[in-house]
Parts: structure tokens; C-alpha cells; sequence
């Protein structure tokens, strides 16, 4: 089976020639034009490497990479512009396993990740996570909950929407987002299902869903899962 490259940058050009570079080299590319998409992507897909550009619009490649690696410990390597020796110290600094400059060398770029795949093992999404000094468990692999050790039974569709909430913690995701992330692209216009939904996991996860401490809304925008 061909490893899977996920690549994220917003500069199309550059996403279609690293595509065409790492495709003619037996590699599986998926490809995102921005922060958000790329880490979405990189939930669902579980790449086996990660190339990643600094200068995005919506978020840094600095962001992006911390949020990787809350996740996985999947091999990252910078693909960038910033050619600075403090840039590179940072960008090593903050979890990337390489740092390779633009315009870059074909056959270095493709050395540089043949060799990060052999000593990486199969990458995995973390199974679970933690939050409030243990208090709030999720666990992926078994679709269970735990706030303050009690078990919270959600429907599948509750506990969809608040694994998009949860991998995204501390970041407003839009309702329109959270909705299509969640339940499909075939329930974009369930929003106005949203807030009641909302309401069911508040319901079950907070001590007083009149004044949540996890699921907070940012008026006009979406939601935000509170980390603490």
C-alpha cells in the first residue's frame, strides 16, 4: 500500500507540482489549500507524513503543527520560505521532525522523506483525550465519555459533534463547519438542528447547562470546546 502524503499549503501551484513530484514516486498525496482543511484532513485520513508550509492565511503552519502534534506523533516536515536560523531552531523547536526550505531539490525532498518514514512507525490519532485535570474523558476507539467519571450516553450523532468540538478545543468552529464535519456533507443545511443538538450534550456533559463550562457558544459564529 503507498504512503500517504498530506499535503498543506495554499499556494496551488506549488500543492500541484509537490503532487505530481511525490505521485511519479509511488506516493498516495491528499492535498489541503489551508490550515483548517489540512487538519481535518489529517484526522480523518491519518497520513503517514505530513509536508507543511508556514504562511497560511487562516492559521500558521506554527499552529498547525502544535495541533498535529496533540495528536499524533506523525512526521512533520516543514516545506517553507522561511530560510532563518531561528525559524528553523523554532520550527524543530515546536515538534517538526525536518525543516526544508523553498525553491527546494526534488530528489533531497524526496530523501528527506523516505528517510522519515523508515523510523517512523504507522502514525495514529490519539485513541483518547483528557481535559480538566481528568475529569473529561473522550475516548475515539470506544465512542465513550466521561465527564467527573460518570459515563455520559450520547447518541451517535451527539458524540459526532462533540469529537469535531473536542479536536478542535479552544478554536470557535463555525456552524456550518461543525455540522458538515460531524454528520456529512448531505446535512449542510441542518444547521438550525444545530443549537437544539447543542443543547442535548449540554444536557448530559455539564454540571448546569444553563451556564456550560465545556461547550461555549460564540454568538454569530459556532461553538468552542473550552480546554482546561
Amino acid at each position: 500500500m503507498s504512503e500517504k502524503i498530506l499535503v498543506i499549503d495554499d499556494e496551488v501551484t506549488t500543492v500541484n507540482l509537490i503532487t505530481m513530484l511525490l505521485e511519479r514516486k509511488g506516493f498516495e498525496v491528499i492535498k489541503a489549500n489551508n490550515a483548517e482543511e489540512g487538519l481535518r484532513r489529517a484526522y480523518r485520513y491519518q497520513p503517514d507524513l505530513v509536508l507543511l508550509d508556514i504562511f497560511m492565511p487562516d492559521m500558521d503552519g506554527w499552529e498547525v503543527c502544535r495541533r498535529l502534534r496533540d495528536l499524533s506523533d506523525v512526521p512533520i516536515i516543514f516545506l517553507t520560505a522561511l530560510d532563518s536560523v531561528k525559524d528553523i531552531v523554532h520550527g524543530l523547536e515546536i515538534g517538526a521532525d525536518d525543516y526544508v526550505t523553498k525553491p527546494f531539490d526534488h530528489d533531497e525532498l524526496i530523501a528527506r522523506i523516505r528517510a522519515h518514514l523508515r523510523r517512523a512507525p504507522r502514525p495514529q490519532m490519539s485513541e483518547e483525550l483528557v481535559f480538566d485535570n481528568g475529569d473529561f474523558r473522550i475516548n475515539f476507539m470506544n465512542r465513550e465519555v466521561r465527564v467527573r467519571s460518570q459515563i455520559c450516553h450520547l447518541t451517535p450523532k451527539e458524540f459526532n459533534l462533540l469529537s469535531v468540538l473536542v479536536r478542535n478545543a479552544g478554536r470557535v468552529v463555525p456552524r456550518s463547519e461543525l455540522v458538515i464535519e460531524a454528520w456529512g456533507e448531505e446535512y449542510s443545511d441542518a444547521i438550525d438542528s444545530l443549537k437544539l443538538y447543542i443543547h442535548y450534550l449540554r444536557q448530559k456533559i455539564e454540571v448546569d447547562a444553563e451556564q456550560p463550562e465545556y461547550i461555549l457558544t460564540s454568538r454569530g459564529v459556532g461553538y468552542r470546546f473550552a480546554s482546561r
